[in-house]
């Protein structure tokens, strides 16, 4: 049997490549219809045929990948936020002789917190938060710097250290925090998996964040659904009926899913595509 994986949120899911028509980038491009499943996300036009096109991460993560990363962005957003403030109470203190009450161990902040618990397989998001703990450490360690230059007189120098410090340490820190959303949002270019039940009709179409690889199985290869609780999948009743079983992937494992457990919404029968002038027969 041969499958393709796809990425969804941090799971992958496998389709059978006889499954699977065509795929192409999501441009946000489809007509909406009433519907009481928040994973349907519209219709779009394959060749004719009105398909309907649902977020499998909605589906398998309750959460839309785009409203995943927007959280995340928002996240560094604040703690960029935090590190703008902490900056301005040092100044305050080190101006006006008054306490400094921030934290100045790195690892205790809100930031270095969630720093040194989170996780990603995105490379590039890697990369970009690998350089973080220099200019974060450094600048948490200034405090203690300064201040005690206040406690000998040594204000002026003081001054001086912070100053420097805000120019290079904090501009890097900051410029890090923007590169690191930048690539959040670039990053994720989702695309819509052409499903087919006859290899020649589309079915439905699946929202994923991107193509992974393709492997080989056999059936005895995939595990039945009753064993997947021991791997950390919820199952819910409408991923349920979707899911053949499971494929082990070294340490990972591939949900193989079934597209045509997801049936056509019953008003799609009397849709007909409408014409429109931006994106033609939708």
């Amino acid at each position: 049997m041969d499958l393709i994986n796809f990425r969804v949120g941090k799971k992958t899911i496998s389709l059978k490549i006889l499954d699977i028509l065509l795929t192409e980038r999501y441009e946000g491009n489809l007509t909406s219809l009433p519907n009481e499943n928040p994973s349907f996300l519209g219709v779009k036009d394959y060749m004719g045929t009105p398909t309907p096109i649902f977020d499998l991460g909605l589906i398998l993560n309750n959460q839309s990948s785009y409203e995943t990363n927007q959280s995340l962005v928002e996240l560094l957003q604040l703690r960029e936020q935090d590190h703008k403030a902490w900056l301005a109470e040092l100044e305050l203190s080190v101006h006006n002789d008054v306490p400094f009450t921030k934290s100045r161990d790195p690892k205790q902040t809100d930031f270095g917190k969630w720093f040194y618990n989170f996780k990603t397989d995105n490379e590039d998001l890697k990369a970009i938060l690998s350089r973080f703990e220099g200019p974060h450490d450094r600048l948490h360690s200034i405090a203690d710097e300064v201040l005690n230059l206040c406690s000998k007189g040594k204000k002026d120098q003081a001054l001086e250290t912070l100053e420097k410090e805000k120019l290079t340490t904090f501009t890097k820190l900051i410029r890090l925090f923007e590169s690191a959303r930048d690539q959040i949002i670039l990053d994720h270019k989702p695309i819509i998996v052409f499903t087919t039940e006859d290899g020649q009709q589309p079915h439905i179409g699946l929202l994923v964040d991107r193509v992974e690889d393709n492997i080989h199985c056999d059936e005895s290869d995939i595990k039945p659904l009753h064993e997947m609780t021991n791997v950390g999948f919820d199952i819910d009743p409408q991923t349920k009926k979707m899911m053949k079983g499971l494929i082990k992937q070294g340490d990972n494992h591939s949900l193989v899913l079934d597209p045509s457990a997801i049936f056509r919404p019953e008003h799609l029968k009397g849709y007909e595509p409408v014409e429109t002038e931006e994106y033609g027969l939708f």
